[in-house]
């Protein structure tokens, strides 16, 4: 609508000029003379010369602004420039004022953030870690337990077999520390006879498991550290689901009586954990069938249970075909580095 009656006021102006004049064609139209020249322009604008503005008389010269800005960038530069100021007018020099102290350095893009040359640290390290067999990799992790009253805690300290998922040592404690942990470390090490050079031991960044007592520790038995990322908890991901597995258990009480009743309940847990409970990470094995090397052995009574129930009900699995039990635990990763396949893969869907 608006473009319609724009196009009929240019058509009877037209029309009008010739007989009133432009002023009047205009007025008659309820069009302005300025809004007629602007839209029936047939040349671009003129341009106006650029006059360069003149600097005022009391303005600083350019050596002086540089002498600004590098004393601002090298004496102060961990410094607002009103501790510059205010620090020169103690010692009797006056470059600028603290607003021209400013502009300067606004002018080259240097308000607003540090003027000084930090240092970069570098990007933490992915911890890859990698197990083929049992007692190659451990992870160890602290959680709390309530205790009977408000404020009460316990501490339990998991060790975990990255392999077989099998719980390889754990202690209920009723604090925090690094001796207790050095203790727990060596007796299970100790069970298990660890040799030198084979085992890597892997947690988060804990004091206790960043302390020199755990870390000399480590280097008497010939033990590899790895750390996680900090706030990284996806790096140590299988003491952490344990962890949830022992909360989400439906006889997980809210508080515990005692620290013996912590650890009563801790003891028939990963009793159940190791010997009864069906891992899903190892094809639904039992962690003490894996980290003894009896994982083969119940697969294959597996698979003469799943051939006799074909050989008995063959019409039962005609479109199935033969059925097979999961394949044996393969390889275990915390962190498995990613493939050029992958990669590509990620980046299509992106």
């Amino acid at each position: 609508m608006t473009e319609t009656l724009q196009i009929a006021q240019a058509e009877a102006i037209a029309e009008l000029v010739p007989l009133l004049g432009r002023r009047k064609a205009c007025a008659a139209a309820g069009v302005s003379q300025a809004t007629w020249y602007r839209k029936n322009r047939q040349s671009p604008a003129p341009t106006r010369p650029f006059t360069p503005r003149r600097p005022h008389p009391a303005a600083l010269s350019q050596a002086e602004r540089d002498h600004v800005r590098t004393v601002l960038n090298e004496r102060f530069a961990d410094a607002s420039p009103a501790t510059a100021y205010f620090s020169l007018l103690d010692e009797g020099i006056y470059l600028a004022s603290e607003s021209t102290m400013y502009r300067i350095l606004r002018e080259h893009g240097e308000v607003g953030r540090d003027r000084r040359h930090q240092a970069a640290h570098p990007p933490k390290t992915i911890p890859e870690l990698f197990a083929d067999t049992p007692n190659r990799v451990w992870a160890w992790d602290i959680t709390k337990l309530r205790g009977p009253d408000k404020g009460v805690w316990y501490s339990l300290y998991t060790i975990i077999d990255l392999f077989s998922r099998y719980v390889v040592g754990w202690m209920v404690a009723s604090r925090e520390s690094a001796d207790l942990a050095k203790h727990l470390i060596q007796r299970t090490a100790g069970k298990h006879h660890i040799d030198d050079g084979t085992l890597t031991l892997h947690a988060d960044r804990g004091s206790s498991m960043k302390s020199k007592t755990v870390a000399e520790l480590l280097i008497d038995l010939g033990v590899a550290k790895s750390h996680s990322r900090p706030k990284t908890s996806n790096d140590n991901p299988h003491v952490e689901a344990s962890f949830k597995t022992l909360k989400y258990c439906p006889d997980f009480p809210g508080r515990f009586g005692s620290i013996e009743d912590a650890r009563a309940f801790c003891q028939a847990f990963y009793t159940w954990y190791n010997h009864e409970h069906y891992h899903s990470g190892i094809s639904y094995h039992h962690p003490v069938d894996v980290h003894y090397g009896r994982a083969a052995a119940v697969r294959d009574k597996r698979a003469a249970v799943l051939a006799a129930a074909q050989a008995t009900h063959p019409k039962r699995f005609a479109s199935a075909g033969t059925p097979t039990p999961p394949a044996l635990p393969g390889p275990a990763w915390i962190n498995k580095p990613k493939t050029e396949k992958d990669t590509t893969e990620k980046s299509t869907q992106n």
